[in-house]
């Protein structure tokens, strides 16, 4: 274990940074990046996986669903605290592996589990909270990239990795309806169960949709027991806990619940919420062949937005994403009570205009933070963490408020008032203490 400490890092020294430490660093965010990706998608899998059970036999009403969705942003959430103190322990080497390594966990499970629809519900949510494994990650990972870069590359390397990772998310939507479509695996696998939608009947491998990630994950793991290392920040969990005691860290939790949890909670509840709101029309669109859109499009701003944050600040790109965050969701709310497929495309682009300006706002308050605690590059690390562990409750909050809105007030346009409400609190917020001439800690 010696060898996974670095025994020097001098990121913002530039002899150092271009004798090796950027070539250490850019190796670093390559590979976990990568492991990112994997995280992602398995933490989102379930999202994708019950819109199809229905139509393969198993009895779930929809509430039921929702709670599927939801379960694993509230194990992510909550090991997202846990992780938001690892690296400064264990190191990022320790970390990742291990990390790697625990997805396995949901992969095989759910994938035996949905080979059966007398499974047991509350097996499924067992399964559900193991898949927040994933979700967990990104305290971990990315406080680990903010050590490793110096701070000018911050915003850029950080919206390199979130962006990208954030790409797991899509990738799961987009291919779990391919790859339960055939017999990827052979009868290693197991066999299909028929899928019924009106008159259409067909066999699907609902299996599938978990059992390739599980060499992909094993190569990985492999990777970075093999390449990564740590940086020679050490603190116990007591003092990593001084980032509590300033305000700064509590706003910008807020700030980060408003993008990277709309990012996330949209995320999770988006297939559910084209199944409900437009799924009893004849000819009603597949959830599937929609949902990967908006992650897509919110992980690819959010991997623009780390170098614009760093030419132009993070605090104007934040007021952008609130100011667009507020409008799609007061605009969307005619097109949740649908007469006709007539209002789904307008449905679905006031639902990306959410994923992109979340996406937005991803990268740019990733940015602030760093520059509001640069006195400090562990407690900007530990923040970081933080932030992106209470705002990893958003797949939790989303799906189960969305629910909740549908089948106690038969419609879920009363819960896009209630965010709209808090897009406009957290705007006030980013230009009082960030945006204004003379504002506290201009960022």
């Amino acid at each position: 274990m010696r060898s996974t400490w670095l025994e020097r890092w001098e990121p913002e020294n530039p002899e150092f940074w271009l004798g090796k430490g950027r070539t250490i660093a850019w190796q670093t965010l390559t590979i976990t990046t990568v492991a990112l990706v994997l995280s992602f998608a398995t933490w989102f899998v379930m999202s994708a996986v019950v819109v199809r059970l229905p139509r393969v036999g198993f009895r779930y009403d929809t509430m039921q669903l929702f709670w599927l969705a939801a379960i694993p942003g509230l194990a992510g959430g909550t090991l997202r605290i846990v992780h938001t103190f690892l690296v400064p322990l264990v190191g990022t080497r320790l970390v990742v592996t291990v990390a790697t390594l625990l997805k396995l966990i949901p992969c095989v499970g759910i994938g035996l589990a949905v080979m059966n629809p007398d499974t047991p519900f509350w097996v499924f949510l067992l399964l559900a909270f193991s898949a927040g494994f994933g979700g967990g990650d990104f305290s971990s990972f990315m406080p680990s990239t903010s050590l490793f870069f110096p701070k000018r590359l911050q915003g850029t390397a950080l919206g390199i990795q979130a962006g990208i990772g954030n790409f797991g998310v899509s990738l799961t939507q987009f291919v779990t309806p391919w790859i339960i479509g055939f017999a990827a695996f052979g009868a290693l696998a197991g066999g299909p169960l028929t899928f019924t939608a009106g008159e259409v009947s067909k066999p699907i491998w609902v299996q599938n949709a978990t059992f390739w990630y599980v060499p992909v994950l094993l190569v990985v793991a492999l990777l970075a027991w093999g390449f990564l290392r740590s940086i020679p920040i050490r603190a116990s969990v007591k003092e990593q806990m001084d980032i509590f005691r300033d305000k700064h860290t509590w706003l910008m939790t807020s700030l980060y619940i408003m993008t990277f949890g709309s990012f996330s909670g949209f995320a999770a509840v988006f297939p559910l919420l084209i199944m409900s709101v437009y799924g009893n029309f004849p000819n009603a669109p597949d959830p599937l062949k929609y949902a990967y859109l908006g992650p897509l499009i919110g992980s690819a701003i959010r991997v623009i937005g780390g170098p614009l944050s760093d030419r132009w600040g993070g605090g104007i790109l934040t007021l952008i994403s609130g100011l667009g965050l507020l409008a799609c969701a007061l605009a969307i709310t005619p097109f949740l009570d649908p007469s006709s497929l007539q209002e789904f495309p307008r449905f679905v682009a006031l639902m990306l205009g959410l994923f992109f300006f979340a996406g937005l706002g991803n990268a740019s308050t990733f940015r602030q933070i760093p520059i509001i605690f640069a006195h400090s590059p562990r407690q900007g690390g530990g923040v970081l963490g933080w932030t992106a562990a209470v705002a990893a409750y958003g797949p939790f909050v989303f799906s189960s408020l969305v629910g909740l809105t549908i089948t106690s007030l038969g419609s879920p346009k009363f819960f896009f008032y209630g965010a709209a409400v808090f897009y406009a609190v957290n705007l006030w917020i980013n230009w009082w203490y960030y945006c204004r001439r003379g504002a506290e800690r201009p960022c």
